[in-house]
């Protein structure tokens, strides 16, 4: 058994090596190649066609790159009178075989190109870098959307939950992965090592990521947890550099303070849904004790709103002073519930990003802190102040389910009175 298997190993590498070499010398542009991969051709030797097409791709020029983009959204594109004429077929005879012809003509081309490349060891992550590409053009080549819709729909099932790996990220995992962790901190930045160690080391921290078996060194979304008595109203005191650790078994809540996503290619393919509830459920099973589960989470658009009320004759006077660093805190504490309970999209759902998040997993908003972060970036967003999102595990689904069916944002009585507080700073009054 042990010699079989020892020689299918060398026979296999013998034959790799053959297949790249062949690849390598192989001088059709990439588009016969792709056009070899589609066709029988790809059937034999398609992990071959598949790694030199990535391999062509990856030396294209910003220019080749687009065009070839523009060949997969054109000439790998639907047949639409093709499959009007067969809907019709099928809307009179609806057998098994017209609707297994007209699958196979609704789906583009391309996508089967795309499963097809995603064959050699490493055409995952090389498949995600290439759509980072196709990102960046979708705003000056919009029509490039359509192939930007097939590169999503392939990526959300090949990175569905059931292939999604939890791991608990400590100070002792692989430096290789540490080392993305802080490249990757997206809320609030990672200074050096010794702030990492801070994060991950004490017995009231944790860290929880996502992998994919396909890319087993690239963390797709992770989240850092404080475990703490009470809830927390400042990042800065839960950073700070002088606190004292909390043992893990007295703890009673558990913050979520910063969430990263961490691959631009899988942008609009969700995680952080299941990653928080996972997490709540290790948590829970680790730290039974544990009453409440709740977020410290960045206001990033708050800022931004305030600019656009400075005219206004009820906020404006406070909108002013908000920003140039004036304002009492009573004021930055009403603008922001204002902002996160009012101020709407067109389609009535909330202005900030991370309230439509976490409003969309269920969770509602608690509380609301003035001078919570006094970091540059917590300045420039919302002049400091945070906000606490609760999940309460007995009302999620059902807040869930308000929210996505009627836009209804739940928030504690407290937020929804300091929505509507008067406010301290007024107009100034004309002079004669």
């Amino acid at each position: 058994m042990q010699r079989n298997r020892f020689l299918g190993d060398i026979l296999s590498q013998l034959f790799d090596r053959r297949g790249a070499l062949h690849g390598k010398d192989d001088t059709r542009d990439i588009y016969a190649l792709c056009q070899a991969l589609l066709s029988a051709e790809g059937e034999v030797s398609g992990f071959r066609l598949a790694a030199t097409v990535l391999e062509r791709y990856a030396a294209l020029t910003a220019d080749d790159k687009t065009a070839f983009f523009y060949y997969l959204n054109s000439d790998l594109d639907i047949d639409a009178a093709k499959i009007a004429e067969i809907a019709a077929q099928y809307a009179n005879e609806p057998t098994p075989e017209l609707f297994k012809t007209l699958s196979q003509a609704a789906e583009p081309k391309r996508q089967e190109l795309l499963r097809r490349l995603n064959q050699p060891v490493g055409a995952t992550a090389a498949l995600v870098s290439m759509r980072v590409d196709l990102l960046k053009l979708l705003r000056d080549h919009p029509d490039l959307k359509r192939t930007n819709h097939d590169f999503a729909h392939l990526l959300r099932s090949w990175f569905n939950r059931g292939f999604l790996v939890l791991q608990q990220i400590s100070w002792d995992t692989p430096a290789r992965i540490l080392d993305k962790i802080v490249a990757y901190e997206a809320v609030h930045e990672i200074d050096d090592w010794d702030d990492l160690r801070r994060r991950l080391y004490p017995p009231d921290r944790r860290c929880f990521a996502f992998f994919h078996p396909a890319m087993p060194d690239e963390p797709l979304i992770f989240v850092e947890v404080a475990l703490t008595k009470d809830i927390p109203g400042s990042i800065d005191q839960l950073l700070s550099e002088g606190r004292t650790p909390l043992d893990a078994d007295q703890a009673k809540s558990a913050v979520f303070y910063s969430i990263s996503n961490c691959q631009k290619g899988l942008t609009g393919i969700s995680f952080g849904n299941l990653l928080i509830k996972q997490v709540v459920a290790e948590l829970s099973l680790e730290c039974p004790q544990l009453e409440t589960f709740v977020t410290l989470s960045p206001i990033p658009g708050m800022n931004k709103w305030l600019a656009t009320q400075v005219d206004d004759p009820d906020h404006g006077a406070a909108a002013q002073a908000i920003l140039a660093g004036d304002g009492p805190e009573d004021d930055i504490r009403a603008m922001a519930a204002r902002y996160l309970l009012v101020a709407k999209r067109g389609d009535g759902m909330p202005l900030d990003p991370v309230t439509r998040f976490h409003l969309g997993n269920g969770a509602e908003v608690h509380d609301i802190h003035a001078g919570a972060d006094s970091s540059a970036n917590g300045m420039a967003q919302s002049s400091g102040a945070m906000v606490n999102y609760l999940y309460n595990l007995t009302q999620t689904e059902r807040n869930h389910e308000d929210f996505a069916m009627a836009s209804t944002l739940v928030a504690a009585r407290s937020v929804q009175i300091l929505s509507t507080a008067s406010l301290q700073t007024k107009p100034k009054e004309p002079t004669a």
